[in-house]
């Protein structure tokens, strides 16, 4: 008998959903290529979406409407909703902080249906909410995590984050985000640099949501200290603005540095591959992340990272301990130094880099262990 799994997740656009958007797509494509039925659930489909649902092949995606959307409120379809519990083995509750996840597993409950949960970094108290955040977890949060029938992390870090919620870290499962190298061809490197008017410059990347988790401010004073001894790069931040867009270009532009600092704003699937390798270095300044996904697309296209200690891959260390820095500006700043003033050391680096993720993070050696769980609890049930 097929496997019949169902994911759930708010959404599926990259610009509005970011790495998890991602996850939640690049699993459900590797699940059903693995034979298994799978079907997504998520809230209304936003900008890119056609794009991101003909990439999904066989993979069944049902979205529901959406009344509120800064807070992804769907509409309350309750029928609709427990007539997909109802057909499915197992369920995928990405993410937290939602109210679809809690309708989802208020039917799973009612319905007797087993289902994981993946926060993939979600469970703090963090960032802007604080007050709805902790009202929704005494309401239905802690239950939802309590409940669940299997627990997954995407980082040993992250293990702990469960421990808050009366789960112990040693009943979760470490499963790390995925990359698909198929989705990184080498791409029109020249077109993409004539476009972004970056051609002859060499590029410090930033890829990411310009808001205050990912960090683009502490990326740029970085690059202000070290603008002098790095003076033939640029910087390049990519992605869409998360409400520090104008605070950024005005600080570039009054410390002098704004003919050196490029925002290319949301780059589509199509652009990504030839954007990572028109880079020498992908910078990710994270205050808070579960694990970089950015990191890893990086590395597939052969291009080396400089991460913060909170952006939960300290597996990094392993390929070169330079790749690692605390979360501030001027360990930041000794990070760029260290990795782009020797330049002669760098191609080895991104040889090394590469290697690590394509032995370790790519989607064909992460699906088994999402199918052995699944197989587990519907041999339970």
């Amino acid at each position: 008998m097929t496997l019949r799994v169902l994911n759930v997740n708010n959404g599926l656009d990259l610009r509005t959903g970011g790495g998890q958007a991602e996850r939640t797509v690049q699993m459900s494509k590797h699940l059903a290529r693995a034979g298994v039925s799978c079907e997504i659930l998520a809230i209304e489909a936003q900008a890119n979406s056609e794009t991101r649902l003909e990439s999904l092949g066989s993979v069944k995606v049902s979205m529901l409407g959406s009344v509120f959307k800064r807070f992804s409120v769907p509409t309350f379809e309750w029928r609709r909703i427990r007539s997909i519990v109802r057909e499915v083995d197992v369920i995928h509750l990405m993410g937290h902080w939602s109210i679809l996840n809690a309708m989802v597993y208020v039917a799973a409950r009612q319905l007797q249906k087993p289902y994981v949960v993946c926060p993939a970094g979600a469970l703090p108290l963090f960032g802007r909410s604080r007050f709805l955040k902790q009202l929704y977890n005494y309401l239905i949060g802690y239950s939802i995590i309590r409940n669940a029938a299997g627990w997954i992390a995407v980082t040993k870090d992250e293990t702990l984050q469960f421990e808050r919620y009366n789960v112990p870290a040693t009943d979760v499962i470490i499963i790390p985000n995925g990359v698909d190298p198929s989705d990184y061809p080498e791409g029109d490197i020249s077109a993409f640099r004539k476009k972004h008017n970056l051609i002859g410059k060499r590029i410090i990347l930033f890829f990411g949501r310009l808001n205050p988790i990912k960090g683009p401010d502490m990326l740029l004073e970085a690059f202000i200290q070290v603008r002098r001894e790095l003076s033939e790069f640029h910087l390049v931040f990519v992605g869409p603005d998360g409400g520090m867009l104008s605070s950024l270009q005005q600080l570039a532009k009054s410390e002098g540095v704004a003919d050196r600092v490029h925002f290319l704003g949301f780059v589509d699937e199509c652009e990504k591959p030839a954007a990572y390798r028109s880079a020498e270095l992908l910078v990710v300044p994270s205050r808070q992340e579960a694990m970089s996904i950015v990191a890893i697309e990086a590395g597939i296209c052969g291009v080396p990272v400089l991460l913060t200690d909170q952006c939960g891959f300290s597996t990094v260390l392993e390929v070169d301990p330079r790749l690692e820095v605390p979360a501030t500006a001027e360990a930041i700043s000794v990070g760029l130094l260290g990795l782009l003033a020797p330049t002669d050391g760098l191609e080895q680096l991104s040889g090394d880099f590469s290697k690590f993720v394509l032995d370790r993070y790519t989607w064909n050696a992460l699906i088994p262990q999402y199918l052995e769980m699944y197989n587990r609890l519907v041999e339970i049930k």
